[in-house]
């Protein structure tokens, strides 16, 4: 990994590490699998962090840019898979 996560200098040390968390599943959904119970989870506590819809695309278009992992195709996969089904990108 030769990236940086982004995070807001507003954000609390607690949310940069949820967001970090959710940005480490969006990885890992492209690298092996993730449980679509987790991954929203952390989603959701990721729009908490994170409720504007303008912010969350900045902050995700800068991710991937940055590591190529689409945060956006992720979330949409996940929403649209059924309960218990693992979520991969491969």
């Amino acid at each position: 990994m030769e990236y940086q996560y982004p995070f807001s200098l507003d954000w609390s040390k607690d949310e940069v590490i949820d967001v970090i968390k959710f940005f480490e599943l969006v990885e890992r959904a492209y690298e092996k699998n993730v449980s679509k119970e987790q991954f929203m989870i952390t989603y959701k506590r990721f729009k908490e962090i994170v409720p504007s819809k303008s912010e969350e695309k900045k902050i995700c278009n800068e991710f991937e840019e940055s590591s190529g992992y689409s945060s956006y195709h992720v979330v949409k996969k996940a929403k649209e898979a059924e309960d218990g089904q693992s979520i991969t990108m491969k």
